[in-house]
């Protein structure tokens, strides 16, 4: 039992430790901040990074400079920032297939995806497409879903890789419609489009933003798209809803997480600093731009929804049966 000499210098220690911990939030943050990017450079995750990388330092009075690590879809870069201190000043993208589809299908990944990390929020949403090549059979959702249960194994469809959402989410649809299509993986969403535009693959599964371009220059047929509901820029395309398809209807996210342990009063710093950030027209505007929704949801409104899709991709694996072998 403690003495009261004892007592009175726990006490003395707790305060230090807490005077200690509320000045750190309250000088946070005092040098250069990072901002990992877990992909490449040109990918819808590095665009909303760098929109968002000068506003969000001059809400937070520091720099902050985005730096990619691509590698391995995303594991890469989202290992190196499990491994990071909790300091604030290394944060990371945060994507569906970083913390959701690719911890699904791998059981090797090297972090937890719902421990490992703390949720700051998500930025913002980005609608995916089901995409055809001109040569299709079929123009529409309809035909589409004929054409492909009357040919189980004729089709095949382009991914950025094996654990990412494209892949994921197209085996949740196959699920949900008993069809079968052939899954050929690309290192990134780039080279699967140029093959599926190309005609070698004739079916796609991708982000809006980057499959927008060749559907308005009409190389590629829209025929179903994952959004809360339709799209100004594609009016005449059905939402996985509209087909009676809702648990495919799920957008791709772009969020900010930290380390796991980042304190609180550093990752409320940050999340309000981002909301400062997004009440510039211009950010949001330039967001917008690339099919995107503005989302800015609380640090525990994003852990949930972390939470969530990881669980519907661990289903979807267990499901489909699928593996990286």
């Amino acid at each position: 039992m403690l003495n009261r000499r004892q007592m009175t210098v726990l006490g003395f220690a707790a305060a230090a430790l807490a005077g200690s911990g509320a000045a750190l939030a309250q000088a946070y943050p005092s040098k250069v901040i990072r901002l990992q990017v877990p992909f490449a450079p040109g990918g819808t995750t590095d665009i909303i990074a760098r929109v968002m990388s000068e506003p969000l330092g001059r809400a937070l009075g520091q720099s902050v400079v985005v730096e990619n690590k691509a590698g391995g879809g995303g594991v890469v870069g989202a290992s190196e920032l499990a491994r990071a201190p909790a300091d604030g000043y290394i944060l990371g993208m945060a994507t569906v297939s970083t913390t959701a589809a690719n911890p699904a299908i791998n059981p090797k990944i090297p972090y937890n995806t719902l421990t490992d990390f703390t949720p700051v929020t998500n930025i913002a949403a980005t609608p995916n497409v089901i995409a055809v090549h001109p040569s299709f059979p079929a123009k529409d959702f309809k035909g589409f879903l004929a054409e492909i249960k009357k040919n189980p194994g004729k089709y095949s469809y382009a991914s950025s890789g094996t654990g990412g959402i494209g892949h994921l989410q197209t085996e949740l649809f196959k699920s949900l419609t008993g069809t079968f299509i052939t899954h050929i993986p690309y290192r990134g969403a780039g080279p699967a489009l140029n093959d599926t535009v190309g005609g070698q693959v004739p079916v796609i599964f991708d982000n809006l933003p980057s499959a927008l371009p060749h559907i308005k220059a009409g190389r590629l047929i829209p025929i179903v798209v994952a959004a809360p509901q339709r799209l100004a820029v594609l009016p005449d395309v059905p939402t996985f809803k509209d087909v009676g398809l809702e648990p495919v209807n799920r957008m791709a996210y772009y969020g900010l997480i930290a380390p796991k342990g980042l304190p609180k009063d550093v990752t409320d710093k940050i999340y309000n600093a981002t909301l400062q950030a997004l009440k510039d027209p211009a950010v949001r505007k330039r967001i917008e731009d690339t099919g995107s929704l503005i989302v800015a949801n609380t640090p525990d409104q994003f852990t949930t929804q972390i939470k969530a899709e990881f669980e519907v991709y661990k289903q979807v694996v267990a499901k489909q049966k699928l593996s990286l072998e």
